[in-house]
């Protein structure tokens, strides 16, 4: 069974109300509530808690949600592509300026 993608999305493939490109196929698991969201702004609009980004250590557990096919990316996995190493589904390259949002310690 495939994860449930919270908040406000406007699809099948998790794209949301704040970013809905054909690019923008991806949710993120949050640690701190341990729930997909489509974007940060799902997730605080949504949620009843301030997010949380994924810790350095914890870069091996899956966290990141194809839309396209579903499949589910460690945090490591996710930043080392642009697409889906499944389905091939290309990601959005603009997520990156949000990524210390999600993921601590890019650095």
């Amino acid at each position: 069974m495939s994860p449930r993608v919270y908040g406000p999305t406007v699809d099948e493939q998790t794209r949301c109300i704040h970013y809905a490109t054909e690019l923008d196929v991806i949710a993120i698991r949050f640690i701190c509530c341990d729930r997909y969201y489509p974007c940060h702004l799902c997730h605080q609009e949504t949620a009843d808690h301030d997010a949380v980004p994924w810790p350095a250590d914890a870069r091996d557990r899956p966290a990141v949600l194809c839309g396209v096919c579903r499949s589910e990316l460690s945090v490591t996995d996710y930043l080392a592509v642009d697409s889906c190493p499944s389905c091939a589904a290309r990601f959005n390259p603009s997520c990156a300026l949000h990524y210390p949002l999600y993921f601590a310690s890019l650095g």
